[in-house]
């Protein structure tokens, strides 16, 4: 009886296609951060916007104002990390940030999740995009500093641009506003003087309490 042999072409395609399985699960998993609804609206008001739309918006404020950072960054590992820090939201939802008591276990909730949707990657692959997500929330590099200031930057124009409609929602403090937006300073000191104006004009405007 002939025995049949994997030539190592056969075995590099069998492998080739196990990690194309894995990346396809992994980006069909992530269109389910489309449902996750976030508590600024679109800048017409007509909608809550979701949390890929968001992150879409991030990485194009990004390419528009990756001068204005206080350090030079590497722009193609800041679009990086704008596009992965939020896939955790699949699972652990969106934390309003304003919303004290639901942060007291978000870190948990995220990691959580992080395990998991990570975890549908190939391991090389994998690694890289926990390191990048971890690196945004650990905000301990010039290109997490300037993400993460973009990051609290486009939800403050949004709830301006639409009429301060979740922050009178929410009955949103000043001292709320300052405390969870003022590490902006440390990665983009410009952009934190145009959101100071921003959240001036709205308490002047009653929108924040």
């Amino acid at each position: 009886m002939k025995v049949r042999t994997h030539s190592v072409w056969e075995v590099k395609k069998n492998m080739d296609w196990e990690r194309l399985a894995r990346q396809m699960e992994f980006l069909v998993e992530i269109d389910r951060l489309k449902r996750v609804v976030r508590q600024s609206l679109l800048i017409d008001g007509s909608r809550q916007e979701n949390s890929a739309e968001h992150s879409w918006r991030l990485a194009v404020l990004a390419m528009t104002l990756a001068e204005r950072s206080k350090a030079p960054v590497d722009l193609p590992r800041v679009l990086k990390m704008i596009l992965v820090h939020d896939l955790v939201e699949i699972d652990a939802g969106d934390t309003y940030c304003y919303d004290e008591e639901a942060n007291k276990d978000r870190a948990r909730r995220e990691n959580k999740a992080a395990d998991r949707i990570f975890s549908l990657l190939p391991t090389g692959q994998a690694d890289e995009f926990r390191s990048l997500w971890e690196e945004f929330e650990a905000r301990n590099s010039a290109d997490a500093l300037f993400a993460a200031s973009l990051d609290r930057l486009q939800p403050l124009v949004n709830n301006f641009r639409s009429g301060g409609v979740m922050w009178r929602k929410h009955g949103v403090r000043k001292e709320q506003v300052f405390s969870k937006n003022g590490h902006m300073a440390k990665g983009a000191p410009v952009l934190w003087d145009y959101a100071e104006k921003i959240i001036q004009d709205a308490i002047s405007k009653g929108w924040i309490c």
